[in-house]
């Protein structure tokens, strides 16, 4: 069914405005000098404004939820998982958005809801990807193996003497990543619990991408993942 428009009159041409509605017919006619606007044109004013206030802050509202729920979102790092690279109390914008047509990869920094089996809380994880799917992830002498090449990781957590923790496997120390998983860890593994206790999370679960630091200020700066060229394809 379509809807026609009824043709203007004289009698029904109007344009609405904020506050009440203008005959476009009706002579311009001012009002004499001195004069006072009435009750009615008060009550129309004041009503007026506050239905532009009410539309304002609903629509503020919606575009935060439709931008906190599809485009950004901020967390706050609750762990020590990812010490040194972010502390306890960091807050960080995640990317929900590109995730949707860019696949995740490998060295980039993800918050994602664990599996039930991870944690009785439903606080969102934040880990680094390290096998992607298809890859196989293996753990040997304290280092990370992807496809049979040692993972080059600056990242990683560093004692006072500046020398990086070696990374241990659990039960388990060699995974194959399924399609629509990824295997994640901890930048500080000796404080995370990650894929090496209970293998890949699924892509699905993940929330997005960390893409800015922002708080504190000082450490103000974007989410940098490192490049990974000596990896060899699956």
């Amino acid at each position: 069914m379509t809807l026609h428009r009824p043709p203007p009159t004289m009698a029904a041409a109007t344009t609405i405005t904020a506050g009440g509605t203008v005959d476009q017919n009706a002579p311009d006619a001012p009002a004499p000098e001195g004069a006072e606007p009435g009750p009615t044109g008060r009550r129309r004013g004041g009503l007026g404004c506050a239905v532009e206030v009410v539309e304002t802050l609903v629509l503020t509202l919606v575009i935060f939820l439709v931008i906190q729920n599809f485009v950004a979102q901020p967390f706050r790092v609750d762990q020590h998982s990812m010490d040194r690279t972010f502390a306890q109390g960091d807050y960080v914008l995640v990317d929900r958005l590109t995730g949707r047509w860019s696949p995740y990869s490998r060295g980039q920094v993800v918050v994602f809801q664990p599996p039930p089996a991870w944690t009785h809380q439903p606080e969102p994880f934040i880990k680094r990807v390290i096998g992607e799917p298809g890859d196989t992830v293996e753990v040997r002498d304290g280092q990370v193996f992807v496809n049979g090449a040692a993972l080059d990781e600056p990242y990683l957590f560093r004692n006072d003497a500046g020398v990086a923790e070696p990374t241990e496997a659990g039960a388990t120390a060699r995974w194959f990543v399924p399609d629509g998983e990824l295997f994640v860890m901890g930048d500080h593994r000796q404080m995370s619990s990650d894929s090496r206790v209970l293998g890949p999370i699924h892509i699905s679960s993940v929330i997005g991408r960390g893409l800015l630091r922002y708080w504190p200020l000082s450490k103000l700066g974007i989410v940098e993942t490192p490049g990974y060229d000596s990896i060899p394809a699956p």
